[in-house]
């Protein structure tokens, strides 16, 4: 494996810090996988060593201190190891009850693309990478722009400290690690050693545009989408495990980059003070004017097919300079999705490393917002005053009073979209009629007829075309 020496452009300073708050006599390498390493094993030999340590001092002067402090770590040790206990028999009490719950390591065969099952671990395994390769590859026709975007060369600021240390408090401990173990509860448990070290790591990156080739790595999970055939690898979406150390640089960006680019107020997805009930507050409140009023309301539920994994990497860094975004961000940012790679994880193990070369990170902390971004951007000469148009990240609503103009909404945001190489499901965009006085059919996109339905789960909501709530 090619070693990346970043941390040797850290500090010794603050490599000494970190040191010392893992203990001191640990000896940190000059390579970051190796770091990790000792990051990792000291993590956990931390409780037993602090316990041993603490009935050692206990055993030297025999206070009542000592005793105390002994006992207390003796009992949190068993409280960690008996709710390591009681959330394994959860979860396997879970999906004794819950038939949809199927685990993927429970699934040890599936089918291939002829519909033949697969029972060897070699070809369920090739068969996973086939699946996910083709998938996080696979690139629509698109037109090429012909137009080009000024570049806004700027000077960026050194990564502060503060920075990192909100970064660190947003992110939730208990998530899965990525390829280098490395969960971000160690660099909380760290302190400001650990703030020290990673500001001065991630200003490196920054400076040098360039990340540890380990953060390039991921693990794919499926996930299955508890509907159809559970052997199908087309009812599973993966989840990227990615670095978290990776996820927290990731973080620091989003934050710089949410200061200079404003998303349209149509957009309540990953958006400050936003969320899902904000656009089904907005869709209820126009809905239930027309039934009111007794007059027709028509909206289609614009689905977008694989829309992470189809975002054309060159339609985002447009869509960034676009936006208003530094160059040297746009450089970052291109350098997280250069060389990146991953594996599957399945019930036969792993299977053989491959490249991702087109779309958004699935998993990633700054993926939801450079989504965002591609969507303001592409939606910009289409998109209506809310809340004629909503979108929370891919789900788009588009209304109108007649099923005219909404039809010709719904072209004109397939002709934004698919002209960029994004793609709008045939299958899964629906159309609904709210107060419908008479039978007004549905509406056509290239001369598909659309699905009509009598209600449709919006986000978290059901609406009805009668204007109810009922089934709430």
């Amino acid at each position: 494996m090619v070693v990346c020496r970043m941390t040797l452009m850290v500090c010794k300073k603050k490599r000494q810090k970190l040191r010392q708050a893992l203990g001191g006599q640990v000896v940190l390498p000059d390579d970051w996988e190796a770091t990790a390493e000792v990051i990792r094993e000291t993590g956990r030999k931390d409780s037993i060593q602090r316990k041993r340590l603490a009935k050692k001092k206990w055993d030297m002067d025999r206070t009542e201190e000592s005793r105390q402090e002994y006992k207390e770590l003796q009992r949190r040790v068993k409280r960690e190891v008996s709710k390591a206990k009681q959330k394994a028999y959860d979860e396997l009490y879970t999906r004794q009850r819950d038939q949809d719950g199927k685990d993927v390591q429970q699934v040890r065969v599936i089918k291939d693309r002829d519909e033949r099952v697969l029972t060897s671990e070699e070809s369920v395994q090739r068969r996973w990478k086939e699946y996910f390769e083709e998938l996080m590859n696979e690139e629509n026709e698109r037109e090429k722009r012909v137009e080009g975007v000024n570049s806004v060369e700027q000077k960026v600021d050194k990564i502060r400290k503060d920075e990192v240390r909100k970064a660190l408090k947003r992110m939730k401990s208990g998530k899965a690690v990525g390829p280098d173990d490395i969960p971000v509860k160690v660099w909380k448990c760290l302190g400001e050693a650990a703030v020290e070290f990673l500001t001065s790591l991630i200003n490196r990156v920054l400076e040098s545009e360039r990340m540890p080739e380990e953060w390039r790595r991921s693990v794919l999970v499926p996930i299955f989408k508890n509907k159809d055939d559970v052997q199908s690898c087309s009812n599973y979406r993966g989840i990227k495990l990615m670095s978290h150390t990776m996820k927290l640089w990731e973080r620091v960006v989003e934050a710089r980059l949410r200061k200079v680019v404003e998303i349209c107020e149509q957009q309540c997805g990953f958006m400050p003070r936003k969320s899902t009930t904000d656009a089904i507050f907005a869709l209820r409140i126009l809905m239930e004017k027309y039934r009111d009023g007794q007059r027709e309301l028509h909206c289609v539920f614009v689905d977008l097919e694989k829309a992470y994994d189809m975002v054309p990497r060159e339609e985002l860094w447009y869509c960034m300079r676009k936006s208003g975004v530094a160059e040297m961000y746009v450089r970052v940012v291109q350098d997280m999705y250069e060389r990146s790679r991953t594996v599957v994880s399945c019930a036969e193990g792993q299977t053989e490393e491959f490249k991702v070369e087109v779309g958004l990170h699935q998993g990633s902390a700054l993926s939801p917002f450079l989504f965002a971004i591609v969507m303001d951007q592409l939606s910009e000469e289409v998109r209506q005053e809310s809340p004629w148009t909503m979108m929370f990240a891919d789900d788009i609503v588009t209304c109108s009073e007649s099923r005219e103009q909404v039809e010709e909404n719904l072209e004109r945001w397939r002709f934004a979209l698919e002209r960029r190489g994004m793609k709008v499901s045939r299958s899964k965009t629906e159309y609904m009629c709210v107060n419908e006085r008479e039978g007004s059919g549905t509406v056509r996109l290239q001369g598909e007829e659309m699905k009509k339905v009598q209600e449709f789960k919006y986000l978290v909501s059901t609406v009805q075309s009668n204007g109810e709530c009922g089934k709430e």
